[in-house]
């Protein structure tokens, strides 16, 4: 099973269930402990770490059918049924899991990405952490240095030095895996079918491009409910440009 980590509310809420939340690429839970304590003032809050990312679980496949078992399942060991809010690669995953364990979630929240292929891939990244020297690295402001040095802006290098164990000199990412399956990572696929009939909102950044006005006529049919919502300011990691707006989002949504 995925490592998590459950943030429960001051007085039991037992007319809310769970929200579990899904990171993105590269990311892990940790990434989303500040925003899940703030809503854990009305819910319990789920962060999981994604498989081959974080704490959770090495394997040979990273793909979407795999990624919404891995929540299903944890879902079922958290009581069965969660609302669900992912960011990109984990907003696929979350679309994922609707679409193919309906019966899981109540409501769904995808943050800046759509069920569609990208053009665009992630590998410099990988490539960027490869060149780090961890040998060498005695703190996290070492190996942003590097990371710098390799061409990586100042807030991605700060976020991936987050996946760094320094204790054991290495990546708590499965880069090998990673590497091998990003094709899946971006793309979307065509075999998942079926629609998800629960209240959806798809939130995007307004300055981002991930998510385009095209993008609607593939997500109507898939999520019929889906209301559509931009935040000013924010461009594709709006929970950490516009954290607040992105949390009364969430409440606002959820508690509708």
């Amino acid at each position: 099973m995925l490592a998590f980590e459950r943030f429960d509310p001051p007085s039991s809420s037992p007319d809310q269930p769970p929200l579990l939340i899904a990171h993105g690429l590269y990311g892990s839970g940790r990434n989303w402990r500040v925003i899940a304590r703030r809503l854990a003032d009305a819910r319990p809050v789920i962060t999981v770490d994604m498989r081959n990312h974080g704490e959770s679980p090495r394997f040979d496949r990273h793909g979407y059918p795999e990624m919404a078992a891995d929540l299903a399942e944890v879902i079922a060991a958290q009581g069965g049924l969660c609302d669900v809010c992912g960011h990109s690669m984990g907003g696929k995953a979350a679309m994922a899991l609707a679409l193919l364990h309906p019966k899981s979630l109540r409501r769904l929240i995808v943050a800046d990405i759509a069920p569609v292929t990208y053009r665009h891939t992630q590998q410099q990244f990988i490539d960027a952490m490869r060149a780090v020297d961890l040998s060498a690295v005695t703190r996290r402001s070492e190996a942003e240095e590097q990371l710098a040095a390799a061409g990586v802006e100042p807030a991605l290098r700060s976020f991936f030095t987050q996946s760094l164990d320094l204790a054991n000199r290495r990546w708590r990412l499965n880069l090998d895996t990673l590497e091998r399956e990003m094709d899946r990572i971006v793309g979307w696929p065509d075999d998942i079918t079926g629609r998800f009939d629960g209240p959806s909102l798809f939130l995007t950044g307004a300055e981002s491009d991930y998510v385009l006005p095209e993008h609607r006529e593939i997500i109507k049919p898939l999520f019929p409910q889906a209301r559509f919502a931009k935040l000013p300011g924010a461009g594709h990691w709006l929970h950490a440009d516009r954290p607040r707006a992105f949390e009364e989002a969430l409440r606002v949504f959820l508690s509708a």
